[in-house]
C-alpha cells in the first residue's frame, strides 16, 4: 500500500495531496512548490493567519493547476511544541477525513512534517500508524445500504530515503492494524464474543501466522486443577477456555516473555452484581485479552527474535443457581486458596490461573493486561495506564517502550502494608477483595502473589481500554490500549541483544 518517490511532481495523480504547516516558519522545498503551483494559495492563506495551528485542517482545490483533486494543509502549531502523539493526531484526522471522503490514493510531502524532535523516518511511521487508526470503523449491526465502503488502496510519501520511509510506514501502520483488531475484539458484542469465540480468534490470528496454538477445556482444566477460572466460569452456560499461542523468533534462547490476558468476555459482577447503568460496555472486559492478542498479530508480522508466549485465560462472569458466592474458599492452580469477599473481583482470580499456567509454560518474564479496577479510572482518570511490579528492570522495559508507543502508564507503589491486606482473610491464603481502600493497588498485588519471584509487571488498563465519546484517534468505544506497548517491548528486546 506504501511507496516512496523523491519528488512530488504537477502531473502525480492522487486522490488527496497532504502537507503539513508549522506556525510562523517558511515552507520547506517540496511543499513551496506545490504552493507556487497553487499560485501561493496557501502561503495567502497562512500570512491571513487562517490556518497553520495545531488541530486545524483546511482543504484547498487546485482547480485543474495540478492533478490531485484536493490538498489536505495541516496545522501542526508551534515547531516546539510539536511531538509525536500531536504528529500522530494530526495524520489520524487525514484520516478520518479520507474515510469520510472516500479517498483511496493519497499522498504526504513527509518533509514538511519533520522537525527536531521528529525526523523523517519518525514522520513515516507515524504516518502509517495514523492512518491505520483514523481510518478505523466500528462494525455494527443495522439494516444495511448497497453502498460500497472505499477503502484507502494507496498511500505515497514523497521524501529523500525512499526505501527507508517505506518500509517505516508499513511498519508503522502494521502497529495501527495490531491496534485495530484489538479494538474489534473489545467491540463486539459478549454475546457474538464468548470464550468460544475469543478462542477462535485466538485460532486465525495463530494460523495466519504461523504460531503454536493450544486450548484448555473445561475437563483439562480440571484434571490441572485450574479452580480458579472455573469458579468464575461456573455461574455461566458459556465453557471457558484456557487459550495459549506462542510465538518462537529465538530458538537459540531460552528467555521467554509471557503476555497474559484477561479474557472476561462479559462481566455482569456474579452475586456481587454491578449497576445496570453502563453494564452493556462490560462487553469490553476482554480488553487485556485483546491488546494480547493485537500485541501478538504485530509481533507476528514484524518478526522480531525474541520468544513470546500469550496465555489467555477466558470465560463469563454470570449468576446462577451454581455461581461463585462471597465467602467461598477457591483452590487455584498454584494452591494458592482464596477467600473470596466480592465476586466481581473476578479478573485477578482468572489471572491467577493464567499466570500460574504461562509459568509452567516456561515464561521467564510475565506481563499481565487487564481492565481489573474502578479505582485505576478514579487514581489516573482514562488516559493513563496503571501499573504494579516486583522487578524494576522489566518495569523500566515497558516504561520506555510506552513512552515510544504514547500509550501513558504510571507506576503505582508495591510497599508491604499493601501485601498484607491480601493477606487479611481467616480461612484461606488470599483475601481477593480486601477493602476499598489502595484497590488498584492491591488487585495488582494480588496477581503478583501467583507471580512469586518471575519477573512481573500488571497492567491496568479499566480507564484506557474504553473511551466513552470519539477521539481524533479513534471512534466510541475500544481503544486497543497496550497493544502496541507489548508489542514494541518485544520489538526493543530483539534491538537490545
Amino acid at each position: 500500500m506504501f511507496k516512496s518517490l523523491p519528488t512530488f511532481e504537477r502531473n502525480n495523480e492522487h486522490d488527496v495531496l497532504v502537507f503539513g504547516i508549522f506556525e510562523g516558519e517558511e515552507f520547506p522545498q517540496g511543499a513551496e512548490a506545490v504552493d507556487r503551483l497553487l499560485n501561493d494559495q496557501v502561503s495567502k492563506l497562512k500570512k491571513t493567519k487562517k490556518i497553520a495551528k495545531q488541530g486545524e485542517m483546511t482543504t484547498v482545490y487546485p482547480l485543474g493547476k495540478l492533478k490531485s483533486e484536493a490538498i489536505y494543509v495541516v496545522g501542526l502549531g508551534k515547531k516546539e511544541d510539536v511531538t509525536t502523539e500531536s504528529l500522530r493526531e494530526a495524520v489520524a484526522r487525514v484520516g478520518q477525513q479520507i474515510k469520510k471522503e472516500k479517498s483511496i490514493n493519497i499522498a504526504f510531502l513527509v518533509e514538511s512534517f519533520v522537525c527536531e524532535s521528529v525526523g523523517e523516518t519518525d514522520v513515516a511511521v507515524l504516518i502509517g500508524e495514523g492512518l491505520a487508526l483514523g481510518t478505523y470503523k466500528v462494525l455494527d449491526y443495522k439494516e444495511k445500504t448497497n453502498e460500497v465502503d472505499k477503502q484507502l488502496k494507496d498511500v505515497t510519501l514523497y521524501g529523500q530515503e525512499i526505501e527507508l520511509l517505506q518500509r517505516a510506514a508499513n511498519e508503522g501502520y502494521t502497529y495501527g492494524l495490531g491496534t485495530n483488531r484489538a479494538r474489534k475484539l473489545v467491540n463486539t458484542p459478549g454475546n457474538l464474543m464468548t470464550p468460544t469465540d475469543l478462542a477462535e480468534e485466538a485460532k486465525v490470528l495463530a494460523e495466519k501466522h504461523g504460531f503454536e496454538y493450544e486450548v484448555l477445556e473445561r475437563k483439562e482444566m480440571e484434571k490441572l486443577g485450574m479452580g480458579a477460572l472455573l469458579a468464575v466460569a461456573a455461574g455461566s452456560d458459556q465453557p471457558p477456555k484456557m487459550i495459549v499461542i506462542k510465538y518462537s523468533g529465538d530458538k537459540q534462547s531460552n528467555e521467554l516473555l509471557g503476555f497474559v490476558g484477561k479474557g472476561l468476555t462479559f462481566d455482569s459482577g456474579g452475586i456481587s452484581i454491578k449497576p445496570r447503568e453502563n453494564m452493556h460496555q462490560m462487553k469490553m472486559d476482554m480488553g487485556g485479552a485483546a491488546a494480547v492478542l493485537g500485541a501478538m498479530d504485530i509481533i507476528g508480522s514484524l518478526k522480531p527474535n525474541v520468544n513470546v508466549l500469550a496465555v489467555i485465560p477466558s470465560s463469563e462472569n454470570l449468576l446462577n443457581g451454581s455461581a461463585l458466592k462471597p465467602g467461598d474458599v477457591i483452590t487455584s492452580l498454584s494452591g494458592k486458596t482464596i477467600e473470596v469477599r466480592n465476586t466481581d473481583a473476578e479478573g485477578r482470580l482468572i489471572l491467577a490461573d493464567g499466570i500460574t499456567y504461562a509459568k509452567q509454560l516456561g515464561a521467564t518474564s510475565l506481563i499481565d493486561v487487564a481492565t481489573l479496577t474502578g479505582a485505576v479510572l478514579i487514581a489516573l482518570g482514562d488516559c493513563t495506564t496503571g501499573a504494579v511490579t516486583n522487578n524494576e528492570e522489566l518495569m523500566e522495559e515497558i516504561l520506555e517502550a510506552s513512552a515510544e508507543t504514547g500509550e501513558w502508564i504510571w507506576r503505582l507503589p508495591n510497599y508491604a502494608p499493601y501485601k498484607k491486606m491480601l493477606k487479611t482473610s481467616d480461612v484461606a491464603d488470599l483475601n481477593n477483595a480486601p477493602g476499598r481502600l489502595a484497590g488498584s493497588i492491591t488487585a495488582g498485588l494480588f496477581i503478583g502473589e501467583f507471580a512469586e519471584d518471575t519477573p512481573w509487571v500488571h497492567l491496568d488498563i479499566a480507564g484506557t481500554a474504553w473511551q466513552s465519546k470519539a477521539t481524533t484517534l479513534g471512534p466510541l468505544g475500544g481503544t486497543g490500549a497496550m497493544a502496541r506497548t507489548l508489542a514494541q517491548l518485544a520489538v526493543n528486546k530483539d534491538i537490545q541483544q
